[in-house]
């Protein structure tokens, strides 16, 4: 695990696999850090250099003040892959990691080789639900908020079988800068990718979990009908945050996808 500066803040990152690889960077959901893809990442570590970052207000990287902008993280996201002299990469984004690399696919589609999009859409939530977050945030942290978040995040049969895990999800997202996560949140409230959909030009796969509270499977199902040639897969028993809940699903997929279009 390393830092670098990048866009103008720290950023943590961490990179396995083969440096002379073709790239795979995974982005992280909103309150999470990259460790949730320690049971998918390894996975592709011998056919991809593969990139996982803390994005700004989250984990380890730095947290200015907010508000943020789906801009402000791939500007962040496309200064570390210049650090890193990586030409193009193939993205896995993860609810706002989605919007992140939906945006990167884009800004700079020459560098973009495939997305994998998991519980995400153009546009997530309505602005007054990510302005009562910011509010109550702001004004008592994550805390508070961190056990209805978590309900969203993993089904009823994980937190039933799997309750020290959820303990520890629950650290790291309580954990979160107050003002990171709530800058984080402005940047989805303000983002409407929907138009930008229909012009994505990489093979995309969007997955989603039959259970997700956050980003509901249907939304994910018509951004998918919006990106022209897009597959969409739906994971059952599974909430927003596949690659904690089914990281062998998750990862099966990535893999199929990417050897599909050529990449494996």
């Amino acid at each position: 695990m390393t830092f670098l500066r990048a866009n103008g803040i720290v950023l943590h990152h961490q990179v396995i696999g083969r440096p002379d690889a073709p790239a795979l960077v995974f982005n992280n959901s909103l309150g999470s850090d990259f460790r949730i893809w320690q049971e998918v990442a390894p996975a592709f570590s011998d056919r991809f250099r593969v990139v996982l970052y803390d994005k700004r207000g989250h984990g380890l990287s730095d947290a200015p003040r907010g508000p943020y902008t789906i801009d402000d993280h791939t500007d962040d996201l496309l200064a570390l892959l210049d650090h890193l002299r990586i030409e193009s990469a193939s993205l896995v984004g993860l609810s706002v990691g989605g919007l992140i690399a939906q945006r990167a696919a884009r800004r700079a589609a020459g560098r973009v080789k495939a997305l994998v999009l998991c519980c995400t859409a153009g546009k997530i939530g309505a602005p007054e639900l990510w302005a009562e977050r910011i509010t109550a945030v702001e004004k008592g942290g994550v805390e508070p908020i961190a056990d209805g978040i978590l309900q969203r995040w993993l089904t009823p049969n994980f937190h039933e079988a799997r309750k020290d895990d959820v303990s520890g999800w629950r650290n790291m997202l309580v954990r979160i800068p107050a003002h990171g996560y709530a800058g984080t949140c402005a940047a989805i409230r303000d983002a409407d990718l929907t138009a930008d959909a229909g012009k994505i030009a990489v093979p995309t796969l969007c997955v989603a979990g039959d259970q997700d509270g956050s980003t509901p499977a249907d939304v994910v199902r018509s951004t998918a009908n919006l990106i022209p040639g897009a597959r969409f897969e739906l994971i059952e028993n599974c909430g927003h945050i596949p690659c904690v809940e089914k990281p062998k699903v998750l990862t099966q997929l990535i893999q199929n996808h990417l050897q599909e279009v050529g990449l494996v």
